[in-house]
């Protein structure tokens, strides 16, 4: 367990536009500070409304980002809310750009780092009625024996490269492999599943909602993508979900499963995107019951094991010497790492297994694999999906 003060110090000393907002009392977030983001079609109202303090329009893929003038000191988090409407319903789509945490690392959470692994079979590849290709919004993807002879693979294989040391340290970034990690989560339950990776965050676990908004807007634009597992997220500023990345899911379409991880903050408090109504929030699980760090809640669908999994990862040799127990930073190719970062994908790959052997759709294969009937329910945990 790492000192998680020192580690938000940090995170703030490495994204300088990062600021923590905490509207009420013990429920803290982090956005991008003087930047707020506006859905296509309310960017030309809301941006009249702060003409004022708006120093620059950025129009993005998905979203407008309005950048405030760091001499005006507006809250971003309040001005949000009032160009929303203030009440229940709003009336523009705005949000403040949140800052996104992949999890298992969260500076509110618990730090838990990968470990050197023994080399694991690559799955054998089942019989297919039909093909699915899942997309992967995460630190990237790193060759690997799995699927670095995979068409699919090297279609995107510079495109997608983790980076793996960021801050030149000579250590592997705290988040670094978590892309490759559940890329070989999502092939141990479906071996013949195409991967799309797309790189939102980096290597420290950490990006904002902009990046993605642009990621889910290009999968729309796409078409493509069967089931979508987003391994991290993040808290709003008022426990709501935000319109503007709402949006950017609904846009994928009904034909689109999105799974997405419910968090490692050992709440009940609403993680984003994992509790939005059109996606299917993951928790995790310690053998029979919940992981002591995942988080729970009515918004939570599902759970399945997230504690001392064992996948793929990247290679890479730090400066720690070897120990008795062996080298503790040598990696290569395989590690066992926990959080519901991990539970996702194995949701995400039950789905896409079923959808491909089976020849069903992406959501009728969702509604067999969730389907309380023909399986255990935990409360606030949702279906227990087993390994």
């Amino acid at each position: 367990m790492f000192d998680q003060e020192a580690r938000l110090e940090r995170l703030l000393d490495r994204h300088r536009d990062a600021m923590v907002v905490e509207p009420v009392p013990g429920r803290r977030t982090l956005v991008r500070r003087d930047q707020i983001l506006v859905s296509g079609q309310d960017a030309g109202t809301a941006q009249d409304l702060v003409r004022r303090w708006c120093d620059a329009r950025r129009d993005e893929p998905g979203a407008t980002r309005l950048l405030l003038r760091p001499s005006a000191k507006v809250d971003v988090c309040e001005l949000s809310a009032q160009l929303s409407g203030g009440g229940r319903h709003r009336t523009l789509s705005v949000s403040p750009n949140h800052l996104v945490h992949g999890q298992p690392m969260w500076w509110s959470g618990p730090a838990d780092r990968p470990r050197p692994a023994a080399p694991l079979p690559a799955p054998a590849a089942a019989c297919a009625r039909r093909d699915v290709t899942v997309a992967v919004l995460d630190t990237g993807l790193a060759p690997h024996p799995w699927w670095e002879d995979a068409a699919w693979f090297r279609e995107q294989r510079d495109e997608v490269a983790e980076v793996l040391d960021a801050d030149l340290d000579l250590e592997l970034d705290a988040q670094a492999g978590h892309g490759t990690f559940i890329a070989g989560v999502v092939l141990r339950h479906a071996p013949t599943t195409a991967l799309r990776a797309l790189r939102v965050i980096g290597g420290d676990g950490v990006g904002d909602e902009l990046a993605v908004v642009r990621a889910l807007t290009w999968l729309a634009g796409w078409g493509r993508a069967d089931v979508v597992n987003i391994s991290l997220g993040c808290h709003t500023f008022d426990d709501r979900p935000s319109p503007v990345l709402a949006r950017a899911v609904a846009a994928l379409g009904r034909r689109t499963v999105v799974v997405a991880c419910a968090g490692n903050t050992a709440s009940e408090r609403p993680f984003w995107p994992a509790a939005m109504k059109p996606v299917i929030g993951v928790a995790a699980l310690d053998g029979d019951d919940r992981a002591w760090f995942s988080n729970y809640g009515w918004w939570v669908d599902a759970c399945a094991p997230g504690v001392d999994v064992a996948s793929t990862h990247v290679w890479f040799d730090g400066p720690r010497p070897p120990s008795g127990d062996g080298d503790p930073d040598r990696f290569e190719g395989y590690a066992t790492w926990s959080g519901t970062s991990f539970a996702a994908p194995a949701v995400t790959g039950r789905i896409a297994g079923l959808a491909a052997t089976e020849g069903l759709d992406a959501p009728s294969a969702a509604d067999r694999v969730l389907d309380p009937a023909h399986g255990v329910t935990l409360p606030d945990l949702g279906v227990i999906i087993s390994s």
